[in-house]
């Protein structure tokens, strides 16, 4: 590249990685137009003016905790005085770093979708679980104690129970289908009440006592941020369940323990929480009624890829002069 081009190509930060992994289709994507890449490793970082926050920047780091490597990714956006857009692989845009970047001025955009499938499998996942009251057996298995469960103690027969399911995005929208399929009754919870078997927010306190389990799998906003606490909480009927794959802060999580511990709550599956990793000392690990994964509900060995095609659709409108999608507002 001469140093003409140099001066005028596009420059994308992105991690070594993903650099390696999507090096060809990015050439193919911007056709004549010149470009580098760089990489947060090397000075040149700090003249990006697109950036991609592929998983393996963020790796095992949360939003309340992050590992060297993703924050010395996050500073090298922070000093990046041309950066204009940047492509995070997570369907939620809710980091600190993405609010910080977009108050000033830099568009974001997510992977929304692009793990839907695989997070909807891992509801369910949890929801089968609970439901065939696999915790139990499990424990009884580690015993080597042959206790089936029969009579009172027989798992509740699926369908014909009634599914609340707050937010119907790409994740809801297949849980949908998904629970549908296992005869059960669903009510999807949305901003707007449209069709048969919507209901906006403003109607969910009137459908929490029909709901077998509440399954919550909406973005986190102002109006979802503690959506349910104690009141809600108690709402719910004694059988009922939680599943939790949106957002950990959308749960008062004292709340939610104490439901548990008490038994107005049946049980929970939870994929996220309110300060990430769990603490070691927090009662959840230790309760027979709840399942707990870190975070992973979205994990498969398709999401890379899958992300990748999200980011190079945007990357070619971009060149385009187009809007770009799921752009966060």
């Amino acid at each position: 590249m001469t140093v003409m081009e140099t001066m005028r190509a596009l420059n994308i930060l992105l991690s070594d990685v993903a650099a390696r992994h999507f090096d060809s289709e990015i050439a193919r994507t911007l056709g004549a137009t010149p470009f580098r890449l760089l990489s947060p490793g090397d000075a040149s970082g700090a003249e990006a003016q697109i950036a991609f926050v592929s998983r393996d920047v963020t790796g095992r780091s949360t939003k309340h905790d992050l590992m060297p490597e993703t924050r010395h990714f996050y500073d090298t956006l922070r000093v990046a005085p041309n950066l204009r857009w940047v492509h995070a692989h997570s369907a939620g845009v809710d980091r600190p770093i993405f609010v910080e970047l977009r108050q000033r001025g830099v568009q974001v955009t997510s992977s929304s979708g692009a793990n839907a499938r695989t997070v909807a499998h891992a509801a369910l996942a949890g929801l089968l679980a609970l439901a065939r009251r696999l915790p139990l057996l499990h424990e009884a298995q580690r015993e080597r104690a042959w206790r089936p469960l029969l009579l009172d103690a027989a798992p509740r027969d699926l369908a014909g129970q009634t599914a609340v399911i707050v937010g119907y995005g790409a994740i809801g929208q297949r849980l949908a289908r998904l629970l549908d399929a296992l005869e059960m009754s669903v009510i999807v919870v949305r901003r707007e009440a449209q069709g048969e078997g919507f209901i906006d927010y403003s109607m969910l306190d009137d459908v929490l006592p029909r709901a077998d389990w509440l399954v919550l799998a909406c973005p986190l906003t102002p109006q979802t941020t503690k959506l349910v606490d104690a009141s809600r909480l108690a709402r719910l009927p004694k059988q009922a369940h939680l599943v939790n794959v949106a957002r950990g802060e959308v749960v008062v999580e004292a709340d939610l323990i104490t439901a548990l511990r008490s038994g107005a709550l049946a049980g929970a599956y939870l994929d996220v929480f309110e300060q990430e990793p769990l603490s070691a000392a927090s009662p959840l690990w230790d309760m027979p009624n709840v399942i707990l994964t870190p975070h992973m509900a979205g994990q498969s060995d398709s999401q890379y890829a899958a992300v990748g095609r999200i980011w190079l659709d945007n990357l070619a409108r971009w060149q385009r002069g187009e809007p770009l999608l799921n752009l966060a507002r």
